[in-house]
C-alpha cells in the first residue's frame, strides 16, 4: 500500500527471543523494553544497550501507562538514544527537548491519550497527579497541542481491542489533520482483532501505525513472544 505501514511494538522475553523476532520482521517491529520492569535507571540503560548493540530497534516504555516512571524514561532515553519513545501528554515536551538536545532527531516520541468512552473527546491529563482530574478535551485540541509542540505520534491506551473503534476513528483523523501521521493504537490487540484496528486508522487516514501487542502474543508457558505469531502479524494485508 501507497504510503503506508505497520510496525509492530512487541516484547521480548530475552535478547535471545529479540533476535529471532528481529530476524523474521526486521524493519517491522520495534521490542519494547518497559522502565517498570527493571529495578533501577542503571539496570534499564544496560539493557536497552545490549539490544540495541545486536541491532534490535527498541522502544522504551512505562510499563502499562504508569505516568510515575515518566522522568525515567526520559533518563534511560537520554542515556541510551532509542528508536522510539513512549510518554505521558504532560512530558512528551520535556522529553523530545531532551532529546532534541542530544541531536536525536531520529527518534519517534509519542505521547499518550487516554480514550474517555465518547467518540471525538479524550483525556490528556496522564501524568502521576494530573491523571486524577478527568476532564475531556476534543480529540482536534489534543492533537493541536502535540503539533505545536512536535511530537511526532499518539498513542491511544486503553483501546479494548475492537470495541472502541468509533472513538479510535476520530482521533486518528483529528491528529492527521494536525498533521501527525504516526498513530499508536494498545490496548486488548491481538491475532483475531489487529486488521481491523489498524485498517480503521489507515482508513482515517493514518501514514504509519504502530499496533502494540504484548501479552496476546506471548507463549505463556515459555515467556517468549512466539515467532509464528509474528509471522501470522506480517502476513496479515491492509486494504
Amino acid at each position: 500500500m501507497t504510503n503506508k505501514q505497520v510496525v509492530f511494538n512487541v516484547l521480548a522475553k530475552d535478547l535471545e527471543n529479540a533476535k529471532e523476532l528481529f530476524n523474521v520482521a526486521n524493519e517491522q517491529i520495534l521490542v519494547g523494553l518497559m522502565v517498570k520492569d527493571f529495578p533501577s535507571e542503571e539496570e534499564a540503560i544496560e539493557a536497552v544497550l545490549s539490544f540495541k548493540s545486536a541491532g534490535i530497534p527498541v522502544s522504551v516504555g512505562l510499563g502499562a501507562g504508569d505516568p510515575t516512571v515518566w522522568k525515567s524514561v526520559v533518563n534511560v532515553s537520554t542515556k541510551t538514544i532509542p528508536d522510539h519513545i513512549n510518554q505521558v501528554f504532560p512530558a512528551a515536551a520535556y522529553t523530545l527537548g531532551a532529546l532534541q538536545q542530544l541531536d536525536a532527531e531520529h527518534t519517534v516520541v509519542n505521547a499518550l491519550i487516554e480514550p474517555s468512552g465518547m467518540a471525538g473527546e479524550v483525556y490528556i491529563t496522564t501524568g502521576p497527579k494530573s491523571k486524577g482530574l478527568r476532564e475531556k478535551v476534543s480529540c482536534e485540541l489534543a492533537a493541536t497541542i502535540l503539533a505545536e509542540i512536535g511530537i511526532h505520534s499518539v498513542k491511544f491506551y486503553p483501546i479494548d481491542g475492537d470495541s472502541r473503534l468509533d472513538e479510535v476513528a476520530l482521533m486518528v483523523r483529528a491528529a492527521v489533520k494536525s498533521g501527525i501521521k504516526i498513530f499508536e493504537p494498545t490496548g486488548g490487540i491481538n491475532l483475531s482483532n489487529v486488521q481491523v484496528i489498524v485498517q480503521t486508522c489507515f482508513d482515517n487516514g493514518a501514514e504509519l501505525v504502530i499496533p502494540h501487542l504484548y501479552t496476546s502474543i506471548i507463549d505463556k508457558k515459555t515467556g517468549k513472544t512466539e515467532v509464528e505469531n509474528l509471522e501470522n502479524l506480517l502476513n496479515i494485508e491492509w486494504e
